[in-house]
């Protein structure tokens, strides 16, 4: 959806750099001349495009599934999205797009306002102990599965996923009974194909905000430059 919103502009933008180098070319404008109708036509299409994104319909509103609670500031934040306690423990959920962690997947046009494979770093921490238990599981709308499972130390001070120097055995390889243990382990404490449909959303509105402010930050950059060139 954002592709097709981003380019939705480029070819006229295309032919209107077209006619300017050509006009250029034809009248012998100065370089500086040509630099001033570059940025005129990027500020143009930029505006376009913030306009057009900001007239998208947002997708209708979805609350976590109790006893989650959304975590203030996640939409401007790398940090986690989603909490909750269970007994002791402290669950902390993080998202992404599993097509910004292998390259390529959902390319496909088609298939792109769905987000339909999503990323999950889930962190299950108890007080008094310096690591945490870590899954990294892919979300789909009717299934979880576990990709990896590890101990890590805390997240409380960084709001990004700390790396670890091993992340456990491959899922696939362990005993079958080990695996749906893990499985009943999450599911238990309410990780599951039911977090779907809010994290899907919030991702789309996440995504929104990001793509407004890259359009106002690079026009707002482009526009003090001619102002101080001028």
């Amino acid at each position: 959806m954002w592709r097709r919103a981003v380019t939705l502009t480029q070819s006229k933008a295309s032919q209107s750099w077209r006619a300017i180098a050509t006009s250029s070319s034809k009248y012998g404008s100065t370089s500086a001349s040509a630099a001033a109708a570059v940025d005129s036509l990027l500020l143009r299409s930029l505006k376009d495009h913030y306009l057009e994104v900001s007239r998208m319909t947002p997708p209708p509103k979805v609350s976590p599934p109790s006893p989650f609670t959304i975590i203030k500031g996640a939409l401007d934040s790398n940090g986690p999205v989603l909490k909750r306690t269970y007994g002791k423990e402290e669950i902390s959920i993080y998202v992404m797009r599993l097509a910004n962690i292998i390259h390529g997947e959902g390319d496909d046009p088609e298939e792109e306002d769905g987000i339909n494979q999503l990323f999950l770093h889930v962190d299950v921490s108890k007080p008094g102990q310096e690591d945490s238990l870590h899954f990294l599981c892919g979300l789909y709308p009717d299934a979880l599965g576990i990709h990896s499972v590890s101990m890590r130390p805390k997240l409380e001070t960084s709001e990004d996923v700390v790396q670890s120097t091993y992340n456990g055995p491959v899922f696939e390889d362990l005993d079958q009974r080990v695996r749906d243990v893990l499985h009943s382990f999450i599911e238990e404490r309410g990780v599951n194909e039911g977090l779907f449909p809010f994290l899907q959303a919030w991702l789309y509105v996440k995504d929104h905000r990001n793509l407004m402010r890259w359009f106002k930050s690079v026009g707002t950059f482009i526009n003090e430059k001619k102002s101080t060139d001028a």
